[in-house]
């Protein structure tokens, strides 16, 4: 099918109706996540799941009372995470945990069905649903032990939504901005003052809800303020060579996670926020500059914008991957994406991810020999990744070759009108 033919939002014919490859993989794959978090089988590495039935569990308690974790420096999370904390309540007949794993496995099915269902229209392909069937496992069940899943789905709703309906689109990122900032970045490539309107709209008054409603909301403001150099970030790498070299720094369990603490790690800190600001700097700088917005444009700019996000960041969490698969598969969707190098090597990353964390997450924290090429590894990945898609989004939408220069004028031939 021809790549420039617009997308009618009609099935296409071509496609088999019921894509068996793709329904089986996920189906396997997905019950080996479900069979590792319910510890049918033990992943190897540290337990992924304490996190759901202790830290979540603990928060589930806290604001079931109707407020936030005000003494807990581990809540960083914007307030529209406590739904997603409350949420395994709404299975009273299964342990906490369990009903979490249930809900984030919903929360996958969702996303699969939405991306199928848009891989069938015409002008659309199903990568992004293979990308998204083949991503996620590949990060382990950490997935299922994090509710990342359930703020992804929403990021891919609203990107799927918004050449249906800008209002729909602005709501749903809006809304997910408030369960993990991230979707915010969603809007990046937008270009409707509605979907922009209607993200500010429902952001204020459902902030403004849990603010009326819920002591603490914005508690989490301070608490994500005060967090280190993780040892899973760029910046980390840093402190993960100079251990080697007599620094006299440690690795300490902070503020939610494994941090670096010691001599530099401010400076290091701070440079982290320093390149991130660089980074909005330069997609304000593309948005000002770009004037070539095919359809595509909104998935591909959201891709850049998350991925600069995350290699600039002070923590790279696995989950963080989540995202990217996410809206990469997005991406994916449309045939006329530019972003498949960076997609693939967001792929790339995801097995590599899943053998620092939490397979050989205890080399990771010592430094050695095995956790540094790890990192550097999966790092350097994501890193070509940001940059290969930044440089094809900026091809793609500012550096067009310029327009042909008009034919040269002829000189009529005096013997042709004779």
């Amino acid at each position: 099918m021809d790549s420039s033919e617009p997308d009618s939002g009609e099935p296409d014919s071509s496609k088999p109706r019921y894509p068996v490859g793709l329904l089986v993989v996920w189906g396997v794959t997905r019950a080996l996540l479900l069979l590792f978090v319910f510890k049918v089988i033990v992943f190897p590495g540290p337990d992924v799941t304490t996190d759901v039935s202790v830290i979540y569990q603990g928060w589930y308690e806290v604001l079931r009372t109707g407020t936030f974790p005000l003494d807990d420096v581990t809540w960083q999370y914007p307030p529209a995470a406590a739904p997603a904390i409350l949420s395994p309540g709404l299975l009273p007949f299964l342990p906490y945990a369990n009903a979490f794993y249930v809900l984030v496995f919903l929360a996958d099915s969702v996303v699969f069905l939405l991306l199928l269902s848009a891989g069938l229209k015409r002008g659309r392909t199903r990568r992004g649903t293979w990308m998204w069937v083949l991503g996620v496992p590949l990060l382990g069940p950490t997935v299922y032990a994090r509710y990342d899943v359930m703020v992804t789905a929403v990021a891919v709703a609203a990107l799927l939504a918004a050449t249906r309906s800008e209002r729909a689109m602005g709501a749903l990122t809006g809304f997910g901005a408030l369960v993990k900032v991230w979707p915010v970045l969603l809007l990046v490539g937008s270009r409707s003052r509605r979907a922009w309107a209607w993200a500010g709209v429902t952001a204020a008054a459902t902030s403004l809800l849990f603010a009326l409603t819920m002591p603490g909301a914005f508690a989490f403001l301070t608490f994500q303020r005060e967090r280190g150099t993780e040892v899973e970030s760029l910046g980390s790498l840093v402190f993960h060579v100079a251990r080697h070299f007599g620094w006299e720094g440690e690795v300490q369990f902070n503020y939610g996670s494994v941090e670096f603490v010691g001599p530099y790690v401010p400076a290091v800190s701070q440079a982290a926020l320093v390149l991130t600001l660089l980074a909005f700097g330069w997609l304000l700088f593309w948005r000002l500059r770009a004037g070539h917005f095919p359809p595509h444009t909104l998935a591909d700019a959201a891709l850049v914008a998350v991925l600069m996000f995350t290699v600039t960041s002070r923590v790279i969490s696995p989950q963080y991957l989540v995202w990217l698969v996410g809206v990469a598969a997005v991406c994916l969707v449309s045939r006329d994406s530019v972003m498949t190098p960076p997609a693939v090597l967001v792929l790339v990353a995801c097995p590599v991810t899943v053998l620092e964390f939490p397979v050989y997450f205890g080399n990771v924290v010592s430094s050695d020999g095995l956790g540094i090429t790890l990192l550097f590894l999966r790092n350097g990945l994501l890193v070509a990744a940001a940059v290969t898609g930044a440089v094809r989004l900026w091809r793609g939408t500012v550096a067009r070759d310029e327009p042909a220069s008009p034919p040269p004028r002829t000189v009529a031939d005096p013997l042709a009108s004779s």
